[in-house]
């Protein structure tokens, strides 16, 4: 189990030191900026979502600690391709995983990639960082420019 968590661990600081999509794409049609006062993260997710839906493009900028971070790398890379309607289902299932003990629904799907998040439901206030991302990616695809943890 330690050979695990230290594998997850290290899958965390990978996302967090070397995030992907990291960036302010200029042909965003939507956009949303999240914040986490308690812990200070600051996120603003980006989304290129085409005529038919589908979110074609996905990138984020700001500030946080390594959870917020590298959920938000990871979130960007999962999403590209999705409609909007999977990007929300996603989302929800995501969330899901980080506050119940059901991981074992995760296996086998794209959500096996974000277990490695899933140890945060152990520590409650670190599921706002893994969530902070996810909470803004929906508010830009429901037209919202601000999300809060605090809501």
């Amino acid at each position: 189990m330690d050979e695990l968590r230290e594998l997850y661990q290290e899958v965390i600081l990978d996302h967090s030191r070397n995030p992907r999509n990291c960036r302010h794409p200029g042909d965003a049609t939507c956009q949303a900026r999240g914040d986490n006062p308690l812990c200070g993260d600051q996120i603003t997710v980006y989304l290129k979502v085409d005529d038919q839906g589908v979110v074609t493009d996905a990138a984020f900028e700001g500030r946080g600690c390594a959870i917020s971070m590298a959920s938000a790398s990871m979130m960007t890379d999962l999403v590209k391709g999705k409609t909007e309607a999977a990007a929300k289902d996603l989302f929800e299932r995501f969330h899901q995983m980080c506050t119940t003990d059901d991981a074992a629904s995760a296996e086998g799907t794209e959500l096996e990639k974000l277990q490695v998040l899933s140890g945060v439901r152990d520590y409650p206030m670190r599921v706002k960082c893994a969530t902070l991302p996810w909470h803004a990616m929906s508010a830009a695809l429901a037209g919202e420019e601000e999300v809060t943890t605090e809501k």
